[in-house]
């Protein structure tokens, strides 16, 4: 029998396990989807594999393009290797359409375009439910350095720049979408790459002739089954057989 595994944390969606190689974790995609810091819960047979595969997609292609992230390999159908980062505590989010909380805040029409991609911050706490945060808070809390911001503007409009292709080339409307980043020393020099994940969970993703939901606003507003939407996501990128109508994880190689 396998030996038992250090797990290392445990969040809503992922668990991180001790990796096989100094400085490496693995990250193991379940099945959990939440919504509301948590007060929506359920298990979404399929959607860690689906989440597993279209990150996997997403960071290699940023690998690509010379954006650094965490990512390594896929090891399985729901694990890949990631390299281990100190994570800095802001979620990062960019956003090219109004919807969500900015449609609330500011009284906008969901769809509406924005004049440009709008990069904001929020706390990393689900028991304050990650509160928005202006860049003088996170300097003057140390969460990250004026230059630490620049670089993660950045890296965030290239990841945006990068996906909005992606996703136009196959029919779909990026609104939004939020990244976590992560520290990495190389000896003593200190640069920041990008780290958790990028998929259906993390953005907002519209069906550009129908505006049809193919993101985690499907199980947050009941609007179908959540392993349809990811499934049509991974299909339009080429990543299932063309005429997969639901999930069947040996189709995911």
């Amino acid at each position: 029998m396998a030996p038992r595994r250090k797990k290392i944390y445990e969040g809503k969606a992922k668990i991180l396990y001790e990796g096989t190689e100094p400085g490496t974790l693995v990250q193991y995609f379940k099945d959990d989807a939440t919504a509301f810091n948590a007060q929506k819960k359920a298990v979404i047979e399929g959607k860690g594999v689906l989440n597993n595969r279209l990150s996997e997609f997403f960071m290699n292609g940023l690998t690509n393009i010379g954006v650094p992230n965490h990512f390594i390999r896929r090891i399985n159908m729901r694990e890949q290797l990631i390299r281990q980062v100190e994570i800095v505590p802001l979620e990062v989010i960019v956003r090219n359409f109004a919807a969500g909380s900015l449609s609330k805040r500011l009284g906008l029409e969901e769809g509406t375009l924005l004049p440009r991609p709008i990069v904001e911050y929020s706390f990393k706490n689900d028991e304050l439910g990650d509160p928005m945060v202006s860049e003088e808070y996170i300097i003057a809390f140390g969460w990250a350095t004026q230059q630490d911001l620049d670089d993660i503007v950045s890296l965030a409009l290239r990841v945006n720049d990068f996906l909005s292709g992606v996703f136009y080339g196959v029919g779909i409307k990026l609104i939004d979408f939020k990244i976590e980043i992560g520290r990495v020393w190389d000896n003593d020099f200190m640069r920041l790459i990008v780290a958790d994940e990028i998929s259906p969970d993390s953005c907002r993703l519209w069906d550009m002739k129908t505006g049809q939901k193919l993101d985690k606003d499907v199980f947050r507003r009941d609007l179908g089954n959540l392993t349809d939407a990811y499934t049509e996501v991974a299909r339009r990128l080429g990543l299932m057989p063309a005429n997969t109508t639901s999930l069947k994880p040996t189709a995911i190689n």
